[in-house]
């Protein structure tokens, strides 16, 4: 059973309105379907969009900041409940290991590592978690490349590749949700072997 969803994605309110509308229209989705979202805690950007499409439809949302960015005003004290760690690290390693699903939204370098780092545990068997690559606009495009790179040339099994899922638009996101929800499936996971040859 699917309740808590992890999404990583953007604090930035500068890029094109497309992706701060998914954001929120996938809060909506979420909140709507009585799923409980765990973000980066922030009231900006695709962050804050994400929160208000949770909170517009009276949906539960934890929000998980490090201190030392509270100092810069950017958490959002509005949302069910907002979790301070001292580290980003920490931050990371709560949201993922709570998830039963992590999304990860288009982003910057933060969202990145986060995903990345969430491919790597899942790889090592650490976690069992549906990850879904939400590809909005093709922003993914080059790291998909890059992850099937990896594999092509043998950095990566050919099984690595059940690692991820891909999404095009907020609502396929949804259908792969509700699809492990359905199917009670923690993964894809548990045929794959980490390599650490």
């Amino acid at each position: 059973m699917i309740e808590y969803v992890t999404c990583f994605c953007a604090s930035s309110n500068r890029v094109d309105k497309y992706y701060l509308e998914s954001a929120y229209n996938l809060g909506s989705i979420l909140a709507r379907n009585s799923k409980t979202v765990i973000y980066g805690g922030g009231k900006v950007g695709l962050m804050g969009s994400l929160a208000q499409g949770v909170l517009d439809n009276g949906g539960k949302i934890i929000g998980v900041i490090p201190k030392f960015m509270q100092k810069y005003e950017l958490g959002h004290n509005g949302i069910t409940k907002l979790i301070e760690v001292n580290t980003i690290h920490e931050r990371e390693e709560l949201m993922i290991n709570k998830a039963d699903c992590i999304v990860a939204l288009p982003g910057g370098t933060g969202t990145f590592e986060e995903l990345l780092q969430a491919l790597t545990w899942k790889r090592l068997k650490l976690i069992p978690t549906p990850i879904i690559i939400g590809n909005l606009k093709n922003y993914y495009n080059p790291l998909i490349q890059q992850l099937n790179k990896a594999v092509d040339e043998n950095f990566m099994r050919n099984e690595h590749r059940k690692l991820w899922d891909v999404a095009n638009t907020v609502e396929e996101i949804y259908d792969i949700i509700r699809y492990y929800d359905s199917h009670n499936e923690q993964i894809k996971l548990f045929d794959v072997q980490p390599n650490v040859t």
